[in-house]
């Protein structure tokens, strides 16, 4: 029992110990002589000769104004008090003392009148609780109503409301920097109000100055600081008011609601829109996820969770479940998941999973999983899971997965897993399926690239001089790689009295039989057409060629090996200095009509 209070008389020593010495800091005094010297500095000499530390945010202190002042053994509070003014407030805490704004007391109801409509009215005034200035452009609604409303550049306000049986209501003031207010309000009433919110705290702009930060003499003149102020900057998650449509369709005050009320959304089973601003749920519509959406010219709502359809356009700052259709344009915040079609356009700035159709453009920021169609050209910023047509153009920045189908070019910007079809190019860094294309591009290949011009950059590349039974120089450019190469060709024979002129595209791999991939055999198929005179007759020599490849160093191999030719022909007619008939006279041949003769090896 002894020993039990003398615990508790211990304990109760060192707590009212520690309360004495944390009250003792504004009451210490110390004397101080200053001559034109910035009010940082002024600081960092008490906090040097009171030791003791001193925490403001430095937006509210005017850290670089010049002090003149002189103390003579008075205590620290005394002293603040005639740095600052009576706005100022000083805490203490721990060995820390506190500057802050001091706050505005202000009563919230300054007169009401009962009102006996079914309507009553709360109008007043919003203010920052530490400068006292007017907060402009805040917003102040009632959650359950959807009413809400907007201060001017005085601060005030006016906000009608529906009378109800409920003793009480509420009203939530926010504003971007400004930490959300809410405030009960009595139904039935004719009120007016003076709100004050409080700034939301930065913790950038905290300054911290310790007894160790000074340690010069009283009188030493420091330069003033030129250093700027770095001001917040808004973190914009309001992505559709970014966006051409966003910014020409909006207004200020929509844009203004939507940046003040980014923390705030609710839903509702349905609502009707004119254009955006004008629908059955006011000026919050943009705060509200419906069911079920209509906009007759158009809207802008926080979502929709059901069916969505416009006349003109539909634009949502966050998710869209199961369907949404517009005549123009479609724009939306956050992910898409269901059907999507548009007239014009569809802008996504997240993720789409199912199926999106737009007559001109689709563009998702996001990932596409699904199927995608565009009259013109589809982009996706991150990857592709499905399925791609464009009139013009695809485009992938990461990973596609599926089939690429475009009039002219899809570009997958990453790796490609799948099967890109182009009327005129096909591009993939990394190529892991099939290109068909006039001009099939990669990086690197594992797949097959099948086109007029395939170029991988990291691939198969060789340029071979060979003879034959028709021509006895020819040159052949083979890109691709080993798997799949393709072949372009030409060729002549040089004679005064059999000339042939010839070009021709083909395709070929190589199949290694060691390991070193030294002797390789390379099965090709080719088709050439031969100029024997005259433009005005088809010769066409189809090969089948079996090569055989000897490596003599990096950049020289040897190749040769058995062919078995088609040859097709309408020329009956022999023309000076070139070569007819074709093959020469000494190969065994077969006819299988007038046009067509077997060339065997």
């Amino acid at each position: 029992m002894k020993l039990s209070t003398v615990f508790y008389f211990t304990i109760l020593f060192i707590f009212i110990s520690s309360a004495s010495y944390s009250q003792a800091i504004l009451q210490k005094n110390i004397s101080l002589d200053v001559n034109r010297q910035r009010l940082e500095n002024v600081l960092e000499i008490l906090s040097n000769k009171g030791d003791f530390y001193f925490s403001y945010n430095s937006s509210i202190v005017k850290k670089d104004s010049l002090v003149s002042f002189r103390a003579s053994n008075k205590t620290v509070k005394e002293i603040l008090t005639e740095l600052f003014n009576n706005t100022y407030e000083f805490r203490e805490s721990g060995n820390y003392i506190i500057i802050r704004k001091a706050p505005i007391r202000m009563t919230l109801v300054t007169q009401k009148g009962i009102t006996e409509e079914k309507i009553y009215s709360v109008s007043g005034f919003v203010y920052d609780e530490q400068s006292g200035a007017a907060i402009s452009e805040a917003s102040i609604y009632e959650k359950k109503m959807l009413a809400s409303a907007l201060t001017n550049e005085d601060g005030f306000f006016k906000i009608k409301l529906k009378s109800s049986k409920t003793s009480t209501a509420e009203l939530t003031v926010s504003k971007e920097f400004y930490e959300d207010t809410t405030i009960k309000i009595q139904p039935r009433f004719d009120q007016q109000l003076s709100i004050t919110m409080m700034p939301v705290e930065i913790p950038e702009n905290n300054t911290v100055i310790k007894p160790e930060d000074y340690l010069a003499p009283d009188s030493l003149q420091v330069p003033t600081d030129t250093t700027e102020q770095q001001l917040p900057v808004s973190n914009d998650s309001i992505k559709v008011q970014q966006t051409g449509v966003g910014r020409f369709l909006l207004s200020g005050k929509q844009k203004v609601q939507s940046l003040n009320l980014k923390n705030f959304f609710t839903t509702r089973p349905f609502q009707i829109s004119l254009v955006p601003g004008v629908s059955t749920h006011g000026q919050l519509n943009s705060q509200v996820i419906n069911n079920f959406s209509l906009n007759i010219f158009g809207g802008y709502t926080a979502g929709t969770n059901g069916f969505e359809i416009g006349g003109l356009f539909n634009i949502d700052q966050k998710d869209v479940k199961y369907f949404q259709a517009a005549g123009l344009f479609n724009s939306v915040g956050g992910e898409v998941k269901g059907f999507q079609v548009a007239g014009i356009n569809n802008l996504v700035q997240d993720n789409v999973y199912g199926f999106q159709a737009a007559g001109i453009n689709n563009f998702v920021t996001g990932k596409m999983h699904g199927f995608q169609a565009a009259g013109i050209y589809n982009h996706v910023s991150d990857s592709v899971k499905g399925f791609q047509v464009a009139g013009i153009g695809n485009f992938s920045k990461e990973k596609a997965s599926g089939v690429q189908i475009a009039g002219v070019s899809n570009i997958s910007n990453r790796e490609m897993n799948g099967v890109q079809i182009a009327g005129v190019v096909n591009y993939a860094k990394k190529l892991k399926g099939l290109q068909i294309g006039l001009i099939n591009i990669a990086d690197t290949s594992a797949g097959y690239s099948i086109g007029l011009i395939n170029i991988i950059i990291k691939g198969y590349h060789k340029l071979s001089f060979s003879a034959n039974e028709v021509e006895n120089v020819n040159a052949a450019f083979k890109t691709g790689n080993s798997k799949l190469y393709s072949i372009l060709r030409a060729g002549v024979n040089l004679s005064d009295s059999n000339k042939v002129y010839s070009f021709g595209y083909g395709l070929g791999s190589e199949l290694s039989l060691n390991k070193k991939k030294t002797l390789s055999i390379n099965p090709e198929l080719s088709c050439q057409y031969l100029y024997l005179g005259s433009w005005d007759y088809l010769n066409l020599l189809n090969r089948f060629d079996l090569n055989f490849n000897i490596k003599l160093g990096k950049y020289i191999s040897l190749f040769g090996g058995p062919s078995y030719s088609v040859y097709v022909t309408d020329q009956d007619v022999a023309f000076g200095g070139y070569r007819f008939p074709v093959p020469p006279s000494h190969y065994n041949t077969t006819k299988f009509s007038h046009k067509v003769t077997e060339i065997q090896p």
